[in-house]
């Protein structure tokens, strides 16, 4: 009957070492709940109590010792929420469901955190490692309708293998050596991953601005943003590039999403990888055309850039449209030069309160100058940078799929070691 329930309940379990218990949290751990002070009452925060949410750690950081937000005494005294040692070991139990650290120091956290509090003796790092690859099981318990939560009731009963505390101890020896090994890789590979990211800005914004002839002149472009530009470029306004549509949208438009990721989109089809997106139910009279060709003023412009659209549709109406002037813009070129880094950082500019959210408008835009380039140049900076930037992208993508295979790999070790599957000692 044992057997029975645990293979119902926690298979993963099953045939672990004759020597080995099955035991539940609640055998070793109180379960301690969070909670959060008033966010209103100043008196609560900024002062030096560790409040934990879980945002403020990553499984694979191990160790938990700082967060974004403390607490005073008074806001600990006025919320539910506890004071837990050093060595607790924090379960995120909502948001994401599954996030395991181990308090460095004393500290207290919000609600979408459990703290399980050692009452029996027992490795915690042990613990810690176990639970680190049970974020598949413990969802699985996650309950509610708004959103899914694990309960104290079913983490306190979520089951253990219990090894010798000796076993424990050398389980956790051999994993500290292997799981570090292979953090240093990742580590190692995420460094080269970062390099390339900058080396991928500094392209694109050198193409952009200063061109692909390393030979040109160079002279100042009177622009801050632009800095030195060639010698035979010029400068522009522009509203002189780009004029404004104000077209309503057409009875067969159809519907398109802008995004900083895929660009400009037919909504079914960004709905369609499992995007969500506030669908419009109302007539077309709130919404804009948009032409192939046309560069969009998304609402997150002062972050992402300006995306350029090769579908005609309609899009929201706190969207801009912009019309190239093909007399002098050649758009791929642009569609670079728009999303350059430094050219996101000069729109930002035109604003003194730049916040999440925030739309761009058409009047920021005008207040950006822009290079004025040979169309024959724009076409080469642009033939330049799509094969340039594809290289790095595939090269970027490479070293990210080693990363995640690392990753799988440091969980498939924890996970054969911490039920047994791999002696160690």
């Amino acid at each position: 009957m044992k057997e029975y329930s645990i293979e119902r309940q926690a298979p993963w379990l099953v045939g672990l070492p004759e020597s080995w218990e099955i035991r539940k949290v609640k055998h070793f751990f109180t379960v301690v709940n969070g909670s959060t002070p008033k966010s209103s009452e100043s008196t609560y925060w900024g002062g030096d109590i560790t409040w934990i949410t879980p945002a403020d750690y990553k499984t694979e950081d191990k160790y938990i010792c700082s967060s974004r937000k403390a607490i005073t005494q008074e806001g600990l005294d006025s919320c539910g929420t506890s004071k837990v040692p050093a060595g607790s070991i924090i379960v995120s139990n909502r948001a994401p469901i599954g996030s395991i650290g181990i308090a460095e120091k004393e500290l207290c956290t919000s609600q979408g955190c459990k703290s399980l509090v050692k009452i029996a003796e027992i490795n915690e790092e042990y613990i810690y490692y176990y639970l680190s690859v049970m974020s598949g099981p413990l969802n699985m318990l996650g309950r509610g309708t708004t959103f899914m939560e694990l309960s104290s009731n079913d983490l306190a009963n979520f089951r253990l293998p219990i090894p010798t505390v000796k076993d424990q101890n050398a389980i956790v020896q051999i994993l500290n050596k292997k799981i570090a090994a292979i953090n240093d890789v990742i580590n190692k590979k995420a460094n080269i991953i970062e390099l390339l990211q900058e080396q991928r800005t500094a392209v694109i914004c050198s193409a952009v601005t200063k061109g692909i002839d390393s030979t040109a002149k160079m002279k100042d472009s009177g622009v801050a943003w632009l800095g030195e530009i060639p010698e035979h470029w010029g400068v522009s306004k522009s509203q002189w590039l780009f004029s404004l549509r104000k077209e309503k949208a057409r009875p067969d438009d159809e519907q398109l999403t802008a995004s900083q990721h895929f660009g400009i989109v037919y909504q079914k089809d960004y709905m369609a990888q499992g995007s969500r997106v506030v669908q419009v139910v109302l007539g077309n009279d709130i919404l804009k055309h948009v032409e192939p060709d046309d560069f969009v003023i998304s609402m997150r412009s002062f972050q992402g850039g300006i995306e350029w659209s090769n579908l005609r549709g309609k899009i929201s109406s706190a969207y801009v449209m912009l019309i190239p002037q093909k007399q002098y813009v050649y758009s791929p070129y642009f569609r670079w030069l728009l999303k350059s880094h430094n050219y996101i950082l000069a729109l930002q500019s035109t604003s003194n309160l730049v916040r999440d959210g925030q739309a761009l408008r058409y009047d920021n835009f005008r207040m950006v100058d822009l290079p004025l380039v040979p169309l024959d140049e724009q076409r080469a900076i642009a033939d330049y940078l799509n094969k340039k930037i594809a290289k790095l992208d595939n090269i970027i993508a490479d070293v990210t799929e080693q990363i995640e295979k690392l990753k799988e790999y440091r969980q498939s070790v924890i996970s054969e070691v911490v039920i047994g599957k791999v002696a160690v000692v």
